[in-house]
């Protein structure tokens, strides 16, 4: 029931950002892969367009993936692009989601995440290093448990335009990398579930502030 309540909302609200725009202004919508047109500024995460996941191997059957329901993101672009800005993000790590609930209460407990006393999965920028003309390695600090390691993700920059929907700046990212989980005191059921835990990020910034 709540999901389906969740669900007209959200179509509700798409209805009523469509109606201030033409389907012309839509299916037209393009965006430039030129970080000199991003205006300088502060931009907030999007909280209806971002997907973050952690994936593991799994028995070496798979790679099993869990992902998270619930994040915020602040970015502050700069005038050189992707090498002169800065972005922080904070996972709430009691929206952990595996589609099994056993699962999720067991990920939240003491021996895995332990929300109760480390709730949020924090990651700081603390350098870009460009390897392409919209790509580059993001280096930066994350914190789980309260233990941090500097973990580098291989960004993409995928562009930029006034959303026509909301009227407002709006960056697209998409991220990965990778990172041992025994560093962060996640040992739990190794070797049964892998050390290597991999990060897969999609994100959309809009602007906020000068």
């Amino acid at each position: 029931m709540k999901s389906n309540v969740y669900w007209a909302r959200l179509l509700a609200s798409v209805a009523l950002l469509l109606a201030g725009c033409t389907p012309l202004q839509v299916v037209t919508h393009r965006v430039s892969a030129s970080e000199s047109t991003v205006p300088v500024g502060r931009y907030a995460l999007d909280p209806h367009h971002w997907h973050i996941s952690f994936d593991v191997d799994h028995l070496h059957y798979s790679r099993f993936v869990i992902r998270f329901d619930r994040a915020t993101a602040q970015l502050q672009w700069n005038a050189r692009g992707m090498e002169d800005s800065t972005v922080r993000a904070t996972i709430d790590a009691a929206s952990v989601n595996t589609n099994v609930p056993l699962l999720d209460r067991m990920l939240k407990g003491q021996d895995m995440f332990d929300v109760a006393r480390y709730p949020d999965i924090d990651f700081v920028s603390t350098e870009f290093v460009r390897t392409g003309n919209d790509r580059g390695a993001l280096t930066g600090n994350l914190t789980i448990r309260g233990t941090t390691h500097p973990v580098t993700l291989n960004v993409i920059f995928n562009g930029h335009a006034v959303n026509p929907l909301i009227k407002q700046e709006t960056l697209g990212f998409s991220a990965d990398g990778h990172f041992s989980r025994a560093q962060f005191g996640l040992a739990t059921w190794y070797p049964a579930v892998g050390d290597d835990v991999h990060v897969a990020i999609q994100a959309e910034f809009e602007k906020t502030g000068d």
